[in-house]
């Protein structure tokens, strides 16, 4: 007797391995991944037209746009289609496939995402809502506390979060305090929702997470053909390491992770805590679900794959408490530290000298560059002050702050001119800034301004606003009659242009749009010069 033949079961396809590389810590990260691009699809430009390369930032896509630019050796090259994911918008979505605009049909999904509300728009409407609550805040009061609730909101929505548990953190039993507190926090939970629907319109964090979960929607019902790269992110936002676990997983995705230490021992590496510079990349992989032996090195031509001596000194300084450390011998150690001073100055002024005496040494080399890497932005302008007194004009890519610009500070300047009452500080801070002539030419006003400030503002200090200048003005009876003239008509032109906005400062309270445009008025009057208006001169 025989046994009926068994149904052959087709064998399911085993399950994909995420691709995940990393480029060692020590190497220039664009350089390097620009030049394995190349090397995997060719310089035709076409084929790199259809990879797609996703990077943190828009100063990381600047920067790569760079290095392929360096790879071509300036030639012409039409360059892979490169996205910020801080700039991942709609459109981008809609270009990767996936979605269409107002489909009806069976697996089509209408991509309806609200726009984010601008930072100072949303700190203005948290700050109005708490002037409105309990608690009497002053402007200047609610203004900070609106901005310490953007940042909360911001911190939930990270996280993916909600308030629905808040009440239950704080027990009856605690603090009166502590109840106050929760009271407050009705703002974002009770009152915030209404805003944001009245507004039309989404924080930017819960945006940022919406359209990361669409974008990974659309290529996980319709992967992509080509090439899919994202480089540079930890994914140390939960939206940000969904997306990076589906570009892992799609036919020809790749995750580039930048400096992963290969070497420490794996009870080392589960023992890294928040506080360590891999702990991002290790709670990715474990989200990826991939293991650490399993992340290959992104070739490259001429990029070695083995991390250099200073990355490896370092990964073994940042060895947790407790495990063997990666064994570095003296002479590794002597070649991480080769090219390494350290340098102690007395103050800033001094350490900005030297950054700068050492950068143009370096640039004194035409085959050299130099670049000040620093989070503290007061001594970078410190440097480029002192590099720009030797014709050196410095590339910050930090960009310049709007109140830092001349306009900036000319505005700046002349709202605290008009705050303060005209203080002789803040009027003469404000009167000799390059940009105010009050209708006249430069040099004259100059002068006027000296003479003011020679006549009536040293000694003793008149008493608050023009009111003040005047009676000061006529305590100088010894003042040839000219110079009379000349401080009248000056003091005449300047109440002319601030008494409006003045007026409004020292009056009820008044909305903050008309306190705006008579603080610009101001502006634009006392930038005007004798040949252009002031709104040529200012803007």
């Amino acid at each position: 007797m025989t046994s009926p033949p068994r149904k052959k079961t087709p064998r399911k396809a085993p399950p994909r391995t995420p691709r995940v590389f990393t480029i060692p810590a020590g190497l220039p990260f664009v350089d390097v991944l620009a030049a394995g691009i190349a090397e995997r699809w060719g310089t035709d430009p076409a084929a790199l037209a259809s990879v797609t390369v996703m990077v943190p930032t828009r100063r990381a896509r600047r920067s790569l746009a760079e290095a392929f630019l360096r790879q071509s050796g300036g030639k012409p090259l039409l360059l892979p289609r490169m996205i910020a994911l801080g700039d991942l918008d709609e459109d981008e979505i809609l270009f990767a496939g996936g979605f269409e605009a107002g489909g009806t049909g069976p697996g089509d999904e209408i991509l309806g995402v609200e726009p984010a509300l601008s930072g100072l728009k949303r700190q203005l409407l948290l700050t109005r809502l708490v002037m409105a609550g309990p608690g009497g805040h002053s402007p200047d009061q609610a203004a900070h506390l609106g901005l310490e609730l953007a940042r909360l909101l911001d911190q939930v929505h990270t996280e993916r979060l909600t308030f629905d548990g808040l009440e239950g953190l704080v027990p009856d039993a605690f603090a009166e305090h502590w109840q106050r507190t929760l009271e407050f926090l009705k703002v974002l939970t009770e009152q915030w929702p209404a805003v944001l629907a009245a507004e039309g319109a989404l924080d930017a964090a819960e945006r940022r997470n919406r359209l990361f979960d669409a974008q990974a929607r659309a290529w996980t019902q319709t992967p992509p053909a080509d090439p899919v790269i994202a480089a540079g992110s930890t994914g140390s936002i939960p939206a940000t390491a969904d997306l990076l676990a589906v570009i892992a997983g799609l036919p020809q995705g790749a995750v580039v992770l930048p400096g992963l230490d290969l070497e420490a021992t794996p009870e080392a590496w589960t023992a890294v805590e928040a506080s360590h510079p891999q702990f991002g990349m290790a709670q990715l992989l474990a989200r990826l679900g991939v293991e650490r032996e399993d992340v290959g090195p992104w070739d490259a031509p001429g990029a070695p794959a083995e991390p250099s001596a200073p990355a490896r000194l370092i990964n073994a300084a940042l060895t947790p408490a407790g495990f063997d450390a990666p064994a570095v011998n003296a002479k590794e150690t002597k070649a991480a530290l080769k090219g390494i001073t350290r340098i102690d100055c007395p103050g800033p002024r001094e350490e900005a000298a030297v950054i700068a005496l050492v950068m143009r040494r370096a640039l004194e080399d035409e085959e050299k560059t130099a670049a000040l890497v620093t989070p503290d932005r007061g001594l970078a302008r410190r440097v480029a002050a002192e590099l720009a007194r030797w014709g050196i004009e410095v590339d910050d890519s930090a960009g310049l702050p709007l109140a830092q610009t001349p306009p900036g500070a000319f505005l700046r300047l002349t709202a605290r001119m008009a705050a303060d009452g005209l203080t002789p500080v803040a009027l003469l801070a404000a009167l000799k800034h390059p940009l105010a002539a009050a209708g006249m030419k430069a040099g004259a006003f100059r002068d006027r301004v000296r003479t003011l400030e020679v006549e009536l503002l040293r000694g003793p200090r008149p008493a608050p606003g023009l009111k003040g200048l005047r009676l000061a003005l006529k305590t100088k009876k010894k003042l040839p009659k000219k110079t009379q003239t000349d401080l009248k008509a000056l003091l005449d032109s300047l109440e002319a242009v601030i008494a409006p906005l003045a007026g409004m400062m020292a009056g009820k309270p008044v909305p903050f749009s008309d306190l705006l445009r008579a603080h610009v008025t101001l502006a634009e009057a006392l930038a005007a010069g004798d040949e252009a208006d002031g709104a040529t001169r200012l803007w």
